[in-house]
């Protein structure tokens, strides 16, 4: 009786050493171990609702067929502005520019020879388009203003694109129509161009002064509303299938809280078609750009846009690789 306690105790012992030695070279080989569980970057792939690996995964396929340049508006006392800009939204443009009056090599900057001020915003709006026509036409498909204080969801922009042609003339923004009969779009929440566009202003509008105004002064989104008309380049209507906005030319909480836009509030006077622009129905699920973002706030919109997602709810935008898909 004792010699078989021994012998079970002894089978025992060595099951639980070879048992031992198999788990370690197992953790070995797949260099995972128990004891040393950390967090890691996407673990929500994990939880089993696919959302973020799902959706970096169609976003990334865009980012191949559209190609977008971002150019910011800035200049040199915005610095803090642009460093936002570039750990933010900007980094998933394909090309991303800081278009200012003086070189920065750390962010980099384009230094454009043009003064600063609101009286010359039209003049380096110009000598931007310009540069971008010289040195990337033949690199990007599309080609987006932004100024320093705007957020751009660059993701649900090429969602919208992917519809368009960058080969036709027309640009896409908040389409305003005071002053601009065939309409302009607002600067402040930005415009992106066609290749064609782009072409058409600088080959077309721009040499010509009865097409395109050719000094330095006036509002600069209005003027290039003025010259992308007569170059029969042609606003883009930007509303999903619901009649809701994309492009916005005043931060989200102005759309989102009750009463937050005045009667009186100068965006009712510019604005084509602001029925849809109140409250809670103010903005589509896939909107583009909101203004007057700080920097400090295009972190938190970074955060709840890209890395925050609810466990266990996946969502309906994960399988919309085409327009008609979602709209």
């Amino acid at each position: 009786m004792a010699a078989l306690s021994r012998n079970c105790i002894l089978t025992l012992v060595v099951g639980m050493a070879c048992g031992f030695c198999f788990a370690y070279v197992l953790f070995s080989m797949t260099n995972w171990s128990p004891w040393n569980v950390v967090p890691c970057d996407g673990c929500i792939e994990f939880f089993g609702n696919g959302t973020v690996e799902g959706d970096a995964e169609l976003a990334n396929e865009l980012s191949q067929r559209i190609r977008v340049l971002c150019w910011v508006m800035t200049h040199p006392a915005a610095r803090k502005r642009c460093e936002s800009i570039k750990r933010t939204w900007g980094k998933r443009c394909n090309i991303l520019l800081f278009m200012s009056s003086e070189e920065d090599p750390d962010l980099p900057t384009v230094r454009l020879d043009i003064e600063e001020g609101r009286l010359f915003l039209w003049g380096k709006t110009k000598q931007a388009f310009k540069y971008v026509y010289e040195h990337y036409l033949d690199k990007a498909d599309w080609f987006m203003k932004a100024d320093d204080d705007t957020y751009v969801v660059v993701d649900n922009l090429r969602y919208m694109l992917q519809a368009h042609s960058p080969d036709r003339p027309v640009y896409f923004g908040r389409k305003f129509t005071k002053y601009v009969e065939k309409g302009y779009m607002s600067g402040g929440s930005g415009y992106v161009l066609s290749r064609e566009a782009l072409k058409r202003f600088v080959e077309v509008s721009l040499p010509d002064p009865d097409k395109c105004q050719q000094n330095n002064g006036g509002d600069e989104d209005l003027e290039m509303g003025e010259c992308l008309g007569n170059a029969d380049v042609f606003p883009g209507s930007t509303s999903d299938c619901h009649g809701q906005g994309r492009f916005f030319p005043l931060e989200l909480e102005s759309h989102l809280e009750p009463g937050g836009l005045k009667p009186n509030n100068w965006f009712w006077k510019w604005a084509d078609s602001p029925s849809f622009e109140r409250e809670k129905d103010c903005c589509s699920d896939t909107a583009i750009s909101f203004h007057y973002v700080a920097p400090e706030t295009m972190d938190v919109y970074e955060s709840f846009i890209h890395r925050f997602r609810p466990y266990g709810i996946k969502t309906h935008l994960t399988k919309a690789i085409t327009p008609d898909a979602y709209c």
